[in-house]
């Protein structure tokens, strides 16, 4: 086991100043693992030109030894880098990280209230506001209800192997491990992921490992709930097949997992997506339904949740329960306020909420959630909610011009790591209906700095931020994440 004061000043806690042990400087005892680099050496890719359609890799693929325990512990402290650790010393690293974040903002904003005497909340620890002790997560293995596999050349030299990446792109030395040992993710999981490479390696068709050089097969998908049951989603480059050859591999994997070896997975449903991006979205490329439902569903909070394929959901749902607990006691919703949940993803804040409030409006990217957001109020009776589905930027001023002048708006803003635009946080600050602000980030630095000091800052008329600013009053760290670095912030900001 390891010292968790040794593993804290390894990574940076305990030394140089860094505002996260996943973008501090790299320290040089570090393993090189942990930075996400097999070995010094490069790795050959299994396929180095395009092949002819349907046939075999040209090259034969280089061997890089046997599956063994070396590459299953570069895999895990790559994916999980605080697996060595017991869950306490895990939240110990974790609480350690939340003190730096909120140290560096401190310093921001004494630079702000020293030149223009700004009104801070009370402190703790020389901290820039409360902060409390990291909520445990209530499942600490398996606890994943989405997991994303890659299909690329395994330390055997296979091409066809399904998994995670030990590596870099950018070093050319990726190898893709199978993720069995991995503490993160559900046997479930794994197994529909082993499955899925006995189909590829039986299949005359070359997986896609860089868009340029050809190939069909990419990335699977599952997503599971806590009723056992499992979505799969299979992501397929068409390249130039014909609507017909395309037709062939969809039968092809739909009878693999309902007659075939991959019938033990027992799919509850199985999608294909035709996709020639490295992402695309229901709108850009529809997800395929091949056989089964439609919809994952979800008991949470005292609701039923419908998850679409492109849906977002926290990843753990056990955890998550604790963190939408934490943002209604720290919004304060009552009778007389309006709940405006920003990028509500399927709605699941604001549903659990709506008892409490006056009204509930969500603002979503995702149409696809949107519709899991209005089907879940349907279903479980609530009928004082409103949702929307576009930009936030785009959204939001007209919508807070509609309501400002009626009662006090709670808001609750979950954007993804980008944090948010920066005229949603202008629309927020200059709403003075808006009293009580949440930021939930699940990334509490770089670009959520910025917003927190947008929403603190003395007024700036070349900014266009007019309101009276708030005040970062507390913190609560949730982890969502064990044997990794990460952490949500739920961030409670008055005015």
């Amino acid at each position: 086991m390891y010292s968790l004061r040794c593993f804290l000043s390894r990574v940076g806690l305990f030394s140089k100043p860094g505002l996260l042990p996943w973008c501090a400087r790299k320290p040089s005892d570090w393993s090189q693992p942990f930075w996400g680099t097999a070995c010094k050496g490069n790795f050959s890719h299994g396929i180095s030109k395009k092949c002819p359609r349907g046939q075999k890799s040209c090259e034969k693929p280089t061997y890089l030894g046997p599956l063994d325990g070396s590459w299953q512990e570069r895999l895990a402290d790559v994916v999980t880098p605080l697996w060595r650790l017991s869950y306490e010393e895990q939240l110990k690293v974790k609480f350690e990280a939340q003190k730096k974040i909120l140290q560096r903002l401190e310093s921001s904003l004494q630079m702000l209230n020293r030149v223009n005497g700004t009104i801070t909340a009370p402190k703790s620890e020389g901290l820039c506001c409360l902060l409390h002790p990291v909520i445990p997560s209530p499942i600490i293995n398996g606890y994943r209800n989405k997991s994303t596999f890659s299909v690329n050349q395994g330390p055997d030299g296979n091409p066809k192997t399904v998994g995670y990446y030990v590596g870099t792109w950018r070093d050319g030395n990726i190898v893709c491990v199978q993720p069995n040992h991995l503490k993160n993710i559900p046997q479930k999981h794994n197994q529909v992921a082993q499955y899925y490479e006995v189909f590829l390696r039986q299949s005359p068709m070359e997986p896609c490992l860089l868009f340029h050089e050809g190939g069909y097969w990419r990335e699977l998908i599952v997503r599971t709930n806590n009723q056992g049951h499992t979505m799969a989603i299979i992501i397929f480059h068409p390249q130039e097949l014909s609507q017909e050859e395309l037709h062939i591999q969809k039968e092809a994997i739909k009878e693999f997992f309902i007659k075939g070896p991959g019938a033990v997975c027992d799919l509850t449903s199985l999608y294909f997506q035709e996709c020639k991006m490295t992402r695309c979205s229901h709108q850009q490329s529809p997800y395929q339904l091949l056989f089964g439902e439609s919809h994952i569903f979800e008991d949470l909070l005292g609701l039923k949740i419908r998850i679409s394929p492109d849906a977002f959901f926290q990843i753990n749902t056990a955890g998550a329960e604790m963190l939408y607990r934490t943002v209604g006691e720290l919004s304060g919703v009552n009778s007389n306020t309006i709940l405006l949940d920003i990028c509500c993803g399927t709605g699941v804040i604001g549903l659990s909420l709506a008892r409490h409030a006056s009204q509930i409006l969500g603002i979503e990217l995702v149409e696809q959630a949107v519709e899991d957001a209005r089907w879940t109020a349907a279903f479980n009776g609530i009928t004082n909610c409103e949702f929307y589905t576009g930009r936030a930027e785009t959204i939001l001023p007209q919508l807070l011009k509609s309501k400002e002048d009626r009662q006090l708006i709670v808001a609750v803003v979950n954007p993804a790591r980008a944090g948010l635009h920066y005229q949603v946080v202008q629309a927020i600050r200059n709403c003075r209906a808006i009293r009580t602000l949440v930021f939930v980030s699940c990334k509490p630095h770089g670009e959520t700095t910025r917003n927190i000091i947008e929403l603190c800052c003395p007024p700036n008329f070349a900014k266009k931020l007019l309101g009276e600013p708030f005040v970062l009053s507390r913190a609560v760290p949730v982890d969502l994440f064990p044997h990794t670095l990460h952490c949500e912030l739920v961030l409670l900001f008055t005015r």
